[in-house]
């Protein structure tokens, strides 16, 4: 009995313990967050008592280090945008044909082989894929079309494309593997074709998993670095054209972080508010798709 008592009050000591550590680090993530946003937005605070909020949302040229300086933001969020549509073409329909041919098609021998090949591909460093989007893509790109410029957006976007490729594939097949084998025998005992189970069923079924791959990739691309630094170029051009030189947001601040901005300085704090503005576009993101998630939800439990 004693026995019994002390080695409850033990167990209850580790229970007791490891609560709190999981409790401090819940505490520290939250707190360690939240600093971060709030020097993003104190920062940004001072940026915008030197602009104002028309000319930072409206302007159409970028030129913070030039001696008449113009903060108009449009020109990063269009190249922003051109590189990710760019990957988003590359990466989501791939993504998602290669994980329907992996959950429902391959072999298992095959999906031994081709899943782990695939995934490798986002182990690679970013570094490799922009150098690989200079000296390979950009080279095949002006041969279909001469008019492409040796810095452009397409051919960042392609390889960004072929880095989050493996990440809507993974995410993916592992939203389709998820279909219950009920659903998966009832479609059989219906007599229903292979097409007509991923397209009618198994796709549905796992929508909400195959959005948040979709959000998470995109995410990504908006994020990426050292691809847009190396192959997009550094002109912030506001333009829709994918073969000429643009410059991103993040591109940016990896550009002006080298030093070149005195602390202080106007050009110094445009660093936070176009962080701030990063930030808040990932975070409208991801909000949109946990509310689609919801309601695909509640539409397929209501069926």
């Amino acid at each position: 009995m004693v026995q019994s008592d002390k080695r409850m009050t033990r167990e209850n000591r580790y229970n007791l313990l490891f609560r709190s550590v999981v409790l401090a680090c819940a505490v520290l993530s939250v707190f360690i967050t939240g600093g971060i946003i709030l020097s993003l937005i104190l920062n940004t605070f001072s940026f915008f008592g030197e602009v104002s909020l028309f000319e930072f949302f409206t302007g159409t040229e970028w030129t913070p280090l030039f001696a008449n300086p113009s903060y108009g933001i449009l020109p990063l969020i269009s190249g922003a945008l051109i590189v990710t549509l760019c990957a988003a073409a590359i990466a989501l329909p791939f993504g998602l044909f290669s994980a329907v041919y992996l959950s429902e098609y391959a072999k298992p021998r095959t999906r031994k082989v081709l899943k782990p090949v695939i995934e490798v591909l986002a182990g690679v460093p970013s570094i490799v894929y922009g150098y690989f989007a200079l000296n390979t893509i950009t080279p095949l790109l002006q041969r279909l079309i001469p008019s492409t410029q040796i810095y452009n957006a397409a051919s960042a976007g392609i390889a960004m494309g072929i880095m989050i490729m493996p990440l809507v594939c993974s995410l993916s097949e592992d939203a389709l593997s998820a279909v219950p084998l009920g659903i998966r025998y009832g479609g059989i005992a219906l007599g229903v074709t292979k097409y007509e189970y991923v397209k009618g069923i198994a796709i549905p079924y796992a929508f909400s998993g195959i959005v948040a791959a979709f959000v998470l990739a995109i995410s990504r691309a908006i994020g990426e670095t050292m691809i847009v630094a190396i192959a997009a170029g550094a002109r912030p051009t506001l333009t829709l054209n994918p073969l000429v030189s643009v410059q991103t947001l993040t591109a940016f601040i990896a550009q002006a972080s080298q030093g070149d901005n005195p602390h202080g300085t106007t050009p110094y704090y445009a660093l936070y508010a176009v962080g701030l503005l990063l930030f808040v576009i990932t975070f409208i993101m991801n909000t949109i798709a946990h509310r689609t998630i919801r309601r695909v939800k509640q539409s397929m439990g209501a069926l």
